[in-house]
């Protein structure tokens, strides 16, 4: 990438709707770049949710993030792609022909751009520091990692949405006791989560926050619950704490590009088309917004094919006829036969 690069589509993010962009560019021809400036694929799923059960993919009973990240790395690459990893888009400016995209490893030429950054850069809600005491990593814990370190172990999980919820079920699986603390009587999870929870052994501290932790001599950590609008107090003994409280995100892509699409909370405002407010700037997934959207995975894998061939009614209007029905399509070593 130190030299120019003529290329029609550039997808910024190799998270699930990145490396399904990619796949789906692919089938439809597109020469692609697809930029990550992370190490790795998969985004926010692979680097917080990797053990975590995805419930809103078609055609999975249930897969978790690690094996949905896997699969769809192998789906895109059945076509060529150019794919830089540890790269960073510093500006994108516009020119008559398209786009230069500038990145830390040099600039090259773009057609259109398609932005696929998620909720962008992301810390967890963390429970204050007179609280926390420095005990991130020895007893609290922000991310699940390795569901296996939770075997036979005492586990408080924290939070009242669906990461809260599913992190408690799977758990409850490997720990030998697993509580779930919310300041609510009820959660804030899909329904069938919640109806599994209720039929669960899981032991439900609620309406409580979470006052004081102290560490044990053997290891423990000993929970100060406080019960909401009261003044009474409960302590439970547990081996870890797991805090789902959700994630702070900021997604400042665009700060310093000469380009600069509308954005509405955080969220690049779309059409129909999932074009933004900048002629062939496309966003999908977490970092697009328009009235009614639900927030899923599957969500933006349909925003894909919209943004997509929109693109290749810009390029090529030669191809305006209906993309073949993909049952149709034959992939061999990547390439599509006719």
């Amino acid at each position: 990438m130190s030299e120019l690069k003529d290329t029609d589509l550039t997808i910024i993010g190799a998270g699930p709707i990145g490396l399904f962009a990619g796949f789906y560019a692919g089938l439809r021809e597109l020469d692609t770049v697809i930029i990550e400036s992370l190490a790795s694929v998969g985004g926010q799923v692979a680097n917080l949710y990797p053990e975590k059960n995805i419930l809103d993919v078609a055609g999975y009973v249930k897969t978790s993030g690690r094996d949905l990240v896997g699969s769809l790395k192998t789906q895109m690459e059945q076509f060529p792609q150019h794919l830089y990893l540890k790269t960073t888009v510093t500006n994108v400016i516009a020119k008559e022909t398209g786009f230069i995209v500038q990145t830390n490893r040099g600039s090259f030429h773009s057609a259109a751009i398609l932005i696929a950054t998620g909720r962008g850069a992301f810390e967890p809600r963390r429970l204050p520091a007179e609280i926390e005491q420095d005990l991130e990593g020895k007893g609290i814990h922000y991310f699940l990692g390795d569901l296996k370190q939770y075997a036979s172990r005492r586990v408080l999980v924290a939070g009242g949405g669906d990461s809260a919820v599913d992190t408690a079920l799977m758990l409850n699986e490997l720990a030998s006791e697993v509580h779930l603390t919310h300041r609510r009587e009820t959660f804030r999870a899909m329904e069938s989560a919640v109806t599994t929870l209720e039929q669960s052994d899981i032991i439900l501290q609620t309406p409580y926050n979470i006052k004081a932790i102290q560490k044990n001599l053997d290891g423990s950590l000993a929970v100060d619950l406080l019960k909401v609008r009261t003044e009474e107090l409960k302590t439970i003994i547990v081996d870890d704490i797991v805090v789902s409280y959700g994630f702070i995100s900021e997604n400042k892509i665009i700060d310093g590009w000469e380009v600069q699409p509308s954005t509405e909370r955080l969220k690049f405002v779309v059409n129909a088309e999932q074009e933004t407010s900048e002629p062939m700037v496309f966003a999908v997934g977490d970092v697009a917004g328009y009235g009614g959207k639900a927030e899923l995975i599957a969500t933006g894998f349909g925003e894909v094919p919209t943004a997509i061939n929109a693109v290749i009614r810009r390029l090529y209007p030669e191809r305006q006829t209906a993309p073949e029905h993909s049952s149709s399509i034959v992939i061999e070593e990547g390439q599509v036969k006719r």
